[in-house]
């Protein structure tokens, strides 16, 4: 019996935006796998190191990569992380970048304990739009959509929306 072919979704922005919150609901409501980049590296230990400017562990990209591989080539799996260059252009069917308002980021990541620096750094990373940036360039630009993550409404509104493309995508697809 063939399996039927389920998309792969990857959700990502700077950190504090919301995805692992939407990542977990959307597995919830989809059946999708949900996985969450920080939470497999430390399970596994893929770590190359420690940053101490930082205060975290390196991400060893590679042993990622090869941790995910035939999970990624049977499909059906939520990825979420706040980078996305590391991951081969084949594994996804879509990429959603998901935007917070500075004002709320920095609340939300002061809530988290982070340094002066690491905070000043993800929210100027937010400013610049440093992860869509780096999204359009590792997928291809009609795959790759920006979602506003502020209010509970927006998050409400990107789940009915990626629920509704799953839907259509596993329909168009099987």
């Amino acid at each position: 019996m063939k399996t039927k072919k389920r998309p792969n979704i990857l959700l990502t922005g700077t950190p504090g935006v919301g995805k692992t919150t939407l990542g977990k609901e959307l597995a919830q409501r989809t059946g999708l796998c949900y996985i969450n980049i920080g939470d497999l590296a430390q399970e596994g230990q893929l770590y190359d190191g420690y940053d101490e400017e930082y205060q975290c562990p390196i991400l060893d990209e590679d042993r990622v990569v090869d941790e995910l591989d035939e999970k990624m080539t049977d499909g059906g799996v939520i990825v979420d992380y706040h980078g996305c260059d590391l991951f081969p252009e084949r594994w996804f069917h879509i990429v959603f970048v998901l935007r917070t308002d500075n004002s709320q980021l920095f609340t939300r990541l002061e809530s988290r304990g982070y340094s002066v620096k690491k905070l000043q750094d993800n929210v100027q990373c937010e400013i610049f739009q440093t992860i869509y940036e780096e999204a359009m360039e590792a997928y291809k630009e009609e795959i790759v959509h920006q979602l506003s993550s502020n209010t509970p409404e927006d998050l409400e509104h990107n789940l009915e929306q990626i629920v509704q493309w799953t839907e259509q995508w596993i329909k168009d697809h099987n």
